[in-house]
């Protein structure tokens, strides 16, 4: 173990980097490093092959550093970087949790945790990964469970373990049970390190059921309005929990987010080409764009702010028989820790499935060449807000139906927004989608 140690400690800094760059969730892509290296190594299984848990920094030239979790193996004397190429390292990880191990390491102390709400697999399961890297890498371990490894780190509790440890303490069945979890403690990070949850191996992905069966998923859509009121009362269940209580929304923090989103029209719409036809509708309309967003903004007031999915939409859900399962409670990768767990009004997450839905009616055309059945999007949007009504608790909303429209406006404004940036940057095809979102905002009267 100790060979194995320093092995991995005399890592070349420069092969490292040249390695960790080229990985879909190394996120600073752009960003000049200054330097890179090896900061802690956490032996979590001794015996051949060797696996460990490394801590690894990259310093860049403005100042700032990002922390990485690499899990590292041997192979004939030469260090691997990246053990779940291989996914049969993950089903480690939870036999780990399953035993609730403690491994020391040389200034920092991994723990695996299990809650005891999924058997633990047989030793023989099968292990494979789940699809294509994202910004984490997640292996399926016997078809029973889910394991996600946090790549980078930020220091406390991971969102995805914050809201499945409340949803599930409070009686929300409409997650994957928590299984487990994995967490580093030293004097540099304390944080998350890996989420393991039940595996639903027989789900439909709800965006997937929208695209392939359309008519069967109106159907459907008013129970996942239903189910995400309920999830979003639960969140404001428990005013003892000061990380989950409701609270009174402020003229400083609805003026903070008109200004974020402000700001997010101004800088996208000097980015728009303005010989691209695709685009022509909204070129040169930023300024009426954020004066619609300040006068929407005046007369937005109610509700509360409450802890919130973060990043909903219909690839976060599964039809599995005949309930409704809501995923990946981490929030916007792309945004800080601190940012991910900040309160705000439920219908952020309405308005990111709302939006959702008009991706949906024109992916139809876009990926399987057939239309969407007429008023589909608005049908859904109707009755997803029905089933939605149901489940709320009123108090969380503003009062009236006039006020509820024009908050929601802002939130289906701000993402509509981010959806055009994205679009330009990365799929230029896509650009008339949220052309069309933006332009029915500019377009609905204001009482």
């Amino acid at each position: 173990m100790t060979e194995f140690r320093a092995l991995l400690h005399d890592v070349s800094e420069e092969q490292l980097r040249e390695w960790i760059v080229e990985r879909r969730w190394f996120g600073s892509k752009a960003a000049e490093m200054s330097h890179f290296g090896v900061l802690d190594v956490v032996v979590i299984r001794p015996e051949d092959p060797p696996l460990a848990l490394a801590l690894v920094e990259a310093r860049f030239h403005s100042g700032t550093h990002d922390l990485y979790q690499l899990l590292m193996t041997a192979r004939d004397g030469v260090p691997v970087y990246d053990a779940l190429e291989d996914p049969a390292h993950g089903g480690v990880l939870v036999r780990l949790m399953c035993e609730s191990t403690v491994v020391d390491g040389d200034e920092g102390t991994v723990r695996f945790h299990w809650t005891g709400e999924c058997a633990c697999p047989d030793p023989g399961a099968t292990v494979r990964p789940l699809g294509a890297e994202q910004s984490n890498t997640s292996i399926i371990v016997g078809d029973e469970l889910i394991v996600k490894s946090i790549r980078r780190l930020e220091p406390g509790e991971n969102p995805e373990l914050e809201m499945l440890r409340f949803l599930s303490r409070h009686g929300f069945e409409h997650i994957a049970p928590l299984a487990g979890w994995y967490e580093f403690s030293g004097p540099r990070i304390e944080a998350t390190l890996g989420v393991a949850q039940a595996f639903i191996a027989g789900g439909r992905d709800g965006w997937e059921l929208a695209l392939e069966d359309p008519e069967g998923f109106l159907e459907r859509v008013h129970d996942l309005g239903a189910v995400t009121g309920r999830m979003h009362s639960v969140l404001a269940s428990d005013s003892l929990d000061a990380a989950f209580a409701p609270e009174e929304p402020t003229d400083e923090a609805l003026g903070l987010l008109t200004a974020m989103i402000d700001e997010e029209i101004e800088r996208t719409f000097l980015d728009i080409p303005h010989d691209d036809e695709r685009v022509a509708s909204i070129a040169g309309r930023g300024e009426e764009i954020r004066d619609r967003l300040q006068m929407l903004s005046h007369q937005s007031v109610g509700g509360r702010l409450i802890r919130h999915h973060g990043d909903y939409h219909l690839g976060q859900t599964l039809v599995d028989g005949d309930r409704w399962v809501i995923l990946d409670f981490e929030g916007e990768p792309a945004r800080t820790l601190p940012e991910r767990r900040r309160k705000r009004s439920p219908l952020r997450d309405v308005a990111g499935m709302l939006r959702s839905f008009a991706y949906a009616a024109s992916a139809m055309e876009l990926l399987h060449g057939r239309t969407a059945p007429e008023n589909w999007e608005e049908t859904a949007r109707a009755r997803f807000l029905e089933g939605y009504s149901t489940r709320i608790e009123p108090s969380l909303l503003p009062a009236g139906q006039a006020a509820f429209d024009k908050l929601l406006s802002i939130f289906e404004l701000e993402k509509a927004v981010y959806e055009l940036r994205y679009e330009l940057n990365n799929r230029p095809e896509w650009l008339p989608i949220p052309v069309a979102g933006i332009l029915r905002l500019l377009d609905a009267e204001l009482d």
